[in-house]
């Protein structure tokens, strides 16, 4: 099978379903002549013309608003941000337009679109660059929240984003861009809302979701040298979240740590612990694990940034502890 790089699957996603369908198109910062900020539209304009990959200026509540009443009017917009730091600027338009619209007019208006771009730490980018906020658009009634971790996924997904008729938040990372994944030639698509065992394993669960769930990968990997067996659960989505999943494999391990690049409160860890003990607390053999971000605006320093963030050690000593092996 061939390799691919994560921006090349999204590239052949968004190439594929404009060629199928002449509704869809793309719009943002730097997509068209610039070819991307990340390259993942490249070489797009000149297949598709300026009509359908367009750039926009530095705008994100204007051009997430035309995309907005483009999809109410009959198209399927892909918008864009060059990072969900800068979503905040457009967050009206995605909460009190695209995912209240189907609800407010009765029904009459679906609102096909998808909203792209990274999320979460990407280096040395400082505090307002280096935000995850996965679980603030999942908090949202009306909106689906994908959060692939590798190429196969983020084509299948990106591809079944584009096709659906609900507005659809579809978060990358800067980190994976570059990533190489094996990517069948043929058409396919995944169903939104399908977790998937990443790794079968029966001492502890670990599920996590987007690119920090690579930590989950190393950290298994050296787990199993010690004798404890991990079975990694990516959730591809967490909106809606496949709390069936989880379930079913806490039934079998009775344990389970849970790993997400995002502050304390109100997290997604904080759903699924909630819901883990409302539906399988009598299988559990040990309190639930949580490896999160540190409860700080990200620093830049190397060092705290490090200190700040979760790391396989720190996974690690999380899954020992629920092993009571710590």
């Amino acid at each position: 099978m061939r390799t691919l790089q994560f921006r090349e699957a999204l590239r052949e996603a968004m190439q594929e379903e404009m060629r199928r369908d002449e509704r869809v198109f793309l719009m943002g910062e730097e997509v068209a002549e610039y070819n991307g900020a990340y390259k993942v539209s490249q070489g797009m304009l000149a297949e598709f013309g300026a009509r359908r990959v367009i750039d926009t200026p530095i705008a994100e509540l204007g051009f997430a608003g035309i995309g907005v009443g483009a999809a109410m009017n009959g198209l399927r917009p892909i918008i864009e941000f060059m990072t969900f730091n800068f979503s905040l600027v457009a967050i009206d338009q995605v909460i009190n337009s695209a995912a209240k619209m189907l609800s407010m007019s009765g029904g009459q208006y679906n609102i096909p679109m998808v909203f792209r771009g990274p999320t979460g730490n990407a280096g040395q980018l400082a505090a307002q660059h280096s935000q995850a906020f996965e679980n603030w658009y999942a908090n949202t009634p009306g909106l689906k929240v994908v959060v692939p971790s590798n190429p196969y996924d983020a084509k299948g997904l990106l591809k079944s984003a584009i096709r659906d008729d609900d507005p659809v938040i579809f978060m990358e990372s800067e980190l994976m861009y570059g990533d190489k994944g094996e990517v069948p030639e043929g058409e396919y698509l995944l169903p939104i809302g399908v977790a998937d065992i990443k790794r079968e394993g029966t001492d502890v669960t670990v599920v996590s979701f987007g690119k920090i769930i690579k930590h989950a990968y190393v950290a298994a990997e050296e787990l199993a040298k010690e004798g404890i067996s991990c079975e990694v659960i990516d959730l591809r989505s967490v909106r809606p979240i496949d709390y069936a999943a989880v379930v079913r494999s806490v039934k079998k391990t009775n344990r389970l740590v849970i790993l997400e690049e995002a502050w304390p409160l109100a997290s997604i860890s904080t759903d699924i612990t909630y819901h883990v003990q409302s539906h399988a607390f009598d299988y559990l053999d040990a309190p639930i694990g949580r490896v999160i971000s540190a409860d700080v605006p990200l620093p830049y320093a190397m060092s705290l940034i490090e200190a700040a963030l979760p790391n396989p050690k720190k996974l690690m000593d999380a899954v020992k502890a629920v092993m009571y092996r710590s």
